[in-house]
């Protein structure tokens, strides 16, 4: 019996392809297998994976990861082939098709793209396939921007309102110092996602290959905890790591979602990697935002920084410059700059209309976790 309904698999690029040497097809088809079984049990799975910038690497014969973004991206495009025809061949083995859909940071940030790329995964899984998403690298203008894809990961997550992210590594989990350096170090069995001392146990990454070390996948259990999904980190070389963590064994580490899903506007805002401003709060609307469950009004607000237009996504700053809150503005950024510090009763007068008595409404802004 499956724990779990809904799933998103996550596989790092120095598991995929074998330390370098290419796609490492042997553990594709022992992953697409385990992945297949679920999908037969009726469980929904969407595999994230890495590996195009490093297939493209084996590929075309480099030496070592290309440093521009043109040849960053045009690596990936050659990558990308090989590593879509590796699972694709293998679904089809278990007459299961399979799905590419590529991603950006864009087609997330935008509210009505964020809506499309969830209806097509959620119709994706309908129609009983196995999506393979990854991050557009041949497109996108910034360098390396999602993690090695762990960050990727929770947001897919988020799209489908997943019961459980799984990142396989080839770590045996999150440890409570560098087990390299440190012998004695210990596996983190379970913890609380968003519990600070995670950040501190995790270090930078050792691999030339993928860009995420143990920080990444941290960051993107946090991230998917605000949704409500569960994260476990483990060694995806462990013998049918998915399907057993899954039905709910207990392997690598569980980092547990305290709280439960979000409706589907906060979800967006959860997920929302870019904030168009920001907002510079008073002690007293952070109390009132944290401690109260309300709006925030324009009286609460100390300083406006960035340019951005109403119903754009703004994060809320505490004095000490933490973020507490993002929301959707009611005003845009001039105007916002117009009537902060100033009581709601007043911005008729101060701009000659009101839309709304609050900078954010409360329906529309989410808490971070502080």
């Amino acid at each position: 019996m499956n724990r779990y309904k809904k799933a998103v698999v996550k596989i790092g690029s120095a598991l995929i392809t074998a330390g370098g040497k290419g796609l490492d097809r042997q553990m594709i088809g022992a992953w697409a297998d385990q992945m297949a079984q679920l999908r037969a049990e009726g469980v929904d799975v969407v595999l994230v994976s890495s590996g195009s910038i490093a297939e493209g690497i084996t590929r075309l014969g480099l030496k070592s990861r290309p440093r521009s973004i043109s040849e960053l991206q045009a690596t990936a495009a050659v990558g990308q082939m090989g590593l879509v025809q590796a699972y694709e061949a293998c679904f089809q083995e278990h007459g299961i098709n399979s799905a590419q859909i590529l991603l950006t940071h864009a087609d997330l940030s935008n509210r009505q793209r964020y809506l499309n790329a969830r209806t097509t995964l959620r119709t994706l899984l309908e129609f009983g396939t196995v999506p393979v998403v990854n991050e557009n690298d041949s497109v996108s203008n910034e360098e390396i921007r999602f993690g090695d894809n762990d960050t990727l990961g929770a947001l897919v997550a988020n799209l489908i309102e997943a019961d459980l992210l799984i990142i396989l590594t080839d770590q045996r989990g999150l440890f409570d110092d560098n087990p390299i350096d440190n012998p004695q170090a210990k596996l983190i069995e379970r913890a609380d996602a968003q519990d600070p001392k995670l950040v501190e146990y995790a270090g930078p990454s050792s691999s030339q290959l993928g860009r995420g070390g143990m920080q990444t996948k941290v960051s993107a259990a946090q991230l998917a905890a605000r949704s409500g999904t569960h994260t476990v980190i483990a060694s995806g070389k462990t013998d049918n790591i998915i399907t057993r963590i899954v039905q709910g064994e207990a392997l690598g580490s569980f980092l547990e979602a305290s709280e439960g899903h979000l409706v589907a506007r906060k979800q967006w805002l959860a997920g929302h990697m870019r904030c168009a401003g920001e907002l510079r709060l008073d002690d007293g609307a952070v109390d009132v935002l944290v401690n109260k469950n309300a709006s925030l009004l324009p009286i609460g607000v100390k300083a406006v920084r960035g340019v951005f237009n109403r119903g754009e996504v703004v994060a809320c700053l505490a004095p000490d410059g933490t973020e507490v809150a993002r929301g959707l503005v009611n005003y845009p950024s001039d105007e916002c700059k117009q009537i902060i510090g100033k009581a709601s009763n007043q911005i008729p007068e101060i701009l000659g209309y009101q839309d709304d008595p609050e900078l954010i409404n409360r329906e529309n802004l989410i808490l971070m976790k502080v």
